[in-house]
């Protein structure tokens, strides 16, 4: 068996399945790190540029919208709006018809951070698809998206 056991053999000379489990954690891991790295002159993590990219297709989106989005306890995303409002790159308001629901909206400098961000992500895309055809990603994605409604 090769180490951490990938791609060994068993007794009836099978081939053990890929690890998805802890290679898919990996990657998750690597790609908050990079992602992380591109925004830090702006403070921006992985799940801040998450409530962005969100933003910029939802203005207005209620906190529990955006909770859900980024897949976000409601406490986190508390602690995550208060960084980025304190950053000046979103505000929070009242909703004028209910005011328990507070709505989320970017600011100028959260638009232009936003940038950085796809930018980030047009350049990380391109890293991480090349050399994989079309029908590969594909698979990939089908499986990803399997994974996140099995365990939801």
């Amino acid at each position: 068996m090769t180490a951490g056991g990938a791609g060994g053999t068993g007794d009836a000379g099978r081939r053990r399945p890929p690890r998805l489990v802890f290679l898919t954690l990996t990657a998750e891991r690597r790609l908050r790190r990079w992602i992380g790295r591109r925004g830090e002159d702006r403070g921006l993590s992985a799940p801040a540029a998450g409530v962005l990219l969100y933003l910029a297709t939802r203005p207005g989106a209620s906190t529990g919208e955006v909770a859900e989005a980024v897949d976000a306890s409601p406490a986190g995303l508390s602690g995550l709006l208060s960084r980025l409002e304190k950053a000046g790159l979103v505000t929070r308001s009242s909703d004028p018809a209910d005011r328990r629901t507070i709505r989320v909206n970017l600011t100028a400098d959260g638009k232009s951070a936003l940038g950085v961000v796809q930018s980030a992500l047009s350049e990380l895309n391109g890293k991480i698809t090349d050399g994989f055809s079309a029908q590969e990603l594909a698979v990939v994605a089908r499986w990803l998206e399997h994974v996140g409604r099995v365990l939801d």
